[in-house]
């Protein structure tokens, strides 16, 4: 009986659940919502004004972008300045710390540097006033402040180059220990928070954090390594030759510890007495290795393979310049160049010098044209080397003319028996600036030769009046 109920009970189920499933309808997909119309899209936005709240919100936006620059500036306080008197000067040859960078330790074994304060600037040029006003520029494309070195920046043309970074809102670091450069050059910065001045030597080491660095630190006047011909072969060679080679070499190291790009300024003089007029990049010079000049010409030559050599071996961003004769106010007035002899000589009422027959050719650049050169070189994609100069080419006997015509046309000329390794001609072939920089000198000699005579004027006025003449 028990197992006629539980046999009745179990197919009663099944016909149960048989009932219910047969109950339920079949399934079947959802039926696929067809896409609305674009009438009924466009009555979509334009119920209840939704258009209208959209174009609001656009004008809004679109004046927020174009204005946000004037609200800026408007808003914003202009930074606090400091008395320049109140600006220490730090010193980083008292400090008792050793720095090293990792890259000057690795490519200086065994090397004794004597600290020879030998610091300026590369005197391969001359000087000008150089400013530029940035205009206003959208919120969207606004320029990235960048942290700057410029080692010999209280030189001629490092102090000219220090202004015209700091005019575009640059923050600037001046490395000088003022061995051909000039704290007046650049004292008129010392109450700008974006400016510090540190004294330093290259040929030292040093450990700081910035985005580029201008090198132009080295001693390029004839009176410096032509005075004393035997000083200049025991100690003053060995004296340039460590700010090109050991100041370079400490440059390219913090370059490649920072990551900064390094912008080398090298000289005309890497050509030598040159066989080949004009000069173009790719001429190899022809420079006597053992003369009085060498300690600089074969000093520079050494500098740019070095910064080709970190270039092409560890990756380091380099840019080669070399540079032209190149004048203009802040130039060092008894250097021994012969745009400054010239000058200072008329001024003072002395004969102006002229060596051998004055038949020897130079090309003479305003200092302002070669830092644009310079900055346009550092921002570009193209290592170099370039020539900056001006292919203006004049005899030194033109050029007496010119100085005369400017000071004093009764000035007189002396001549002297020619010096050693005298290039006879030098002109800058900058075809490949012009293509590559777009940069080419804007001023003539006649027209930048004025300004810097009116500075040489005010400085030997002074310098007369504190000798009590």
């Amino acid at each position: 009986m028990k197992q006629l109920h539980h046999k009745q009970s179990g197919s009663s189920y099944k016909k149960d659940e048989e009932i219910a499933i047969s109950g339920m309808q079949p399934y079947s997909p959802k039926s696929v919502k067809h896409n609305r119309s674009f009438s009924r899209s466009l009555n979509y936005i334009l119920r209840e004004q939704r258009i209208l709240f959209i174009i609001v919100g656009i004008l809004i936006g679109a004046t927020f972008f174009f204005f946000q620059p004037t609200f800026l500036s408007s808003s914003e306080p202009d930074p606090p300045v400091r008395k320049a008197s109140h600006i220490p000067l730090l010193e980083t040859n008292n400090l008792e710390t050793e720095v090293e960078s990792e890259n000057t330790l690795e490519d200086r074994n065994d090397v004794d540097i004597n600290n020879n304060d030998n610091i300026g600037i590369d005197q391969d040029t001359d000087n000008t006033d150089t400013s530029s006003v940035s205009g206003r520029i959208p919120v969207g494309i606004k320029r990235k402040r960048l942290r700057i070195v410029v080692t010999g920046g209280s030189g001629f043309v490092g102090s000219h180059l220090v202004d015209k970074l700091m005019a575009r809102g640059d923050e600037v670091i001046v490395l000088d220990n003022f061995f051909t450069g000039r704290k007046e050059n650049v004292v008129h910065h010392l109450g700008n928070p974006r400016f510090e001045l540190i004294r330093h030597d290259v040929v030292q080491p040093i450990l700081l954090e910035i985005d580029q660095i201008y090198h132009l630190a080295c001693p390029a006047s004839p009176v410096f390594y032509k005075y004393n011909p035997v000083k200049t072969i025991i100690s003053f060679s060995i004296f340039s030759i460590s700010t090109n080679v050991m100041g370079t070499l400490n440059m390219l190291g913090l370059a490649k510890r920072t990551g900064a790009r390094l912008l080398l300024t090298s000289t005309s003089e890497v050509y030598g007495d040159p066989l080949q007029h004009p000069q173009k990049e790719t001429y190899w010079g022809n420079v006597n290795p053992i003369g009085e000049r060498s300690c600089y010409d074969e000093g520079k030559r050494v500098s740019e393979t070095l910064a080709m050599d970190y270039h092409r071996g560890a990756g380091v961003e380099v840019r080669i310049a070399r540079i032209f004769n190149t004048y203009g106010p802040r130039m060092c007035i008894d250097d021994g160049r012969v745009v400054s002899n010239f000058v200072a000589q008329a001024i003072r009422k002395l004969p102006m010098t002229v060596y051998g027959d004055g038949k020897q050719t130079r090309s003479f650049q305003y200092v302002a044209d070669l830092v644009d050169g310079l900055v346009a070189l550092m921002e570009g994609d193209h290592i170099g080397p370039f020539n900056l100069g001006n292919p203006g080419e004049f005899t030194m006997l033109e050029l007496s003319e010119v100085v005369k015509e400017v000071i004093d046309p009764s000035a007189t000329i002396e001549h002297k028996p020619n010096t050693a390794d005298d290039p006879h001609k030098r002109k800058p072939d900058i075809s490949k600036a012009k293509e590559l920089l777009n940069w080419e000198p804007k001023i003539p000699l006649r027209e930048g030769l004025p300004r810097m005579v009116s500075d040489f004027r005010n400085r030997i006025l002074n310098e007369e009046e504190g000798k009590g003449n």
